[in-house]
């Protein structure tokens, strides 16, 4: 009889991208870096199935007495597991399995000061994923360093035994980065991340022991796994607004045609043009005039507008299908 091998205890956590709209830009709630890398972390919590009968309120407690938060909208996205995404690849101790969230919320000033009393703040996701910004054009960070480490890294991966009929790394690269024939799919942000992760240009590699040191890492890292959870969240996000309409659980409950497409190329990290997308609102029936209009922009007075709830009795999936490629 073969001696039994000890396996690890396993603990169920939950992780929370909290999204908000910060001055116009897409913010992430980060809880501030501490221990050996200072990095900053996802607002996370153990789940304790003697306190809380659902992972969901076991996460909203977690947040709010982490940040002083109360979350709205909320949605599971995924559940980490790997090997190695809390420890050393030798999986010494207990073994951390997260379920990923992406929450919503609306920030204000009095929330602001209750979260910096709580140690947290928000940040612009694309300080974290910075590839991902395309709402002044191609970031340069793609083709000044991205892409030419990843080619480097293809041509020594193509020469490896593959034993699967997998892409190669040359196809996944095109597909992921929009090159040659195929065009930049905003939604792919995990798959781009993957690709600098496994290429050891993400740090979270080197930490995890997975990469060597001194290879180019863009963007900020984060704590454990968090920036995958991060890119999770940035997928579903950007494809959840073609055709449900959450990106109303970002916006004030007034607003101006304007704030609200600077909010949609916020999350797409795309731009788009002011015409086609005003059609585009008009046509999707998903907002109606609240009669009453602002001059907080400094020009001529705006009108402002509310989301036209009546849409859910009128068809099964809402949403802003912008033609983002």
């Amino acid at each position: 009889m073969t001696e039994s091998r000890a396996r690890p205890p396993v603990e169920i956590g939950l992780n929370a991208a909290v999204v908000a709209i910060s001055g116009r830009s897409p913010s992430i709630l980060a809880i501030g870096g501490e221990g050996a890398h200072k990095r900053d972390a996802l607002p996370f919590g153990p789940f304790d199935p003697h306190q809380h009968r659902t992972f969901e309120t076991s996460l909203r407690a977690s947040v709010e007495a982490q940040t002083a938060l109360k979350l709205g909208y909320i949605e599971q996205l995924y559940t980490f597991g790997d090997r190695g995404r809390q420890k050393a690849p030798d999986e010494a101790g207990t073994h951390m399995v997260s379920v990923g969230y992406l929450a919503l919320t609306r920030t204000d000033a009095e929330a602001n000061e209750r979260l910096a009393d709580a140690g947290a703040v928000w940040r612009d996701w694309y300080a974290y994923l910075p590839w991902e910004d395309w709402r002044q054009g191609r970031p340069a960070v793609i083709d000044q360093l991205i892409l030419p480490a990843l080619k480097q890294w293809s041509s020594e991966a193509a020469n490896a035994d593959r034993a699967t009929p997998v892409p190669t790394p040359r196809t996944r690269i095109r597909l992921a980065f929009g090159l040659d024939d195929f065009p930049w799919d905003e939604e792919r942000v995990l798959e781009r991340y993957e690709l600098l992760y496994e290429a050891g240009l993400a740090e979270e590699a080197v930490t995890d022991g997975w990469a060597r040191t001194g290879q180019p890492s863009p963007g900020i890292a984060m704590r454990h796994d968090h920036r995958r959870i991060l890119a999770t969240a940035m997928a579903r996000l950007r494809g959840k607004i073609k055709y449900r309409p959450v990106i109303f659980e970002l916006m004030a409950p007034e607003f101006t045609l304007t704030e609200l497409q600077a909010t949609v190329e916020a999350i797409s990290g795309r731009h788009l043009h002011k015409q086609n997308f005003r059609r585009l609102v008009e046509g999707a029936e998903l907002v109606e005039p609240t009669g009453s209009s602002t001059s907080a922009t400094g020009g001529r007075p705006a009108a402002l507008f509310r989301f036209r709830r009546r849409i859910f009795e009128e068809r099964p999936a809402p949403g802003l299908k912008v033609g983002m490629r």
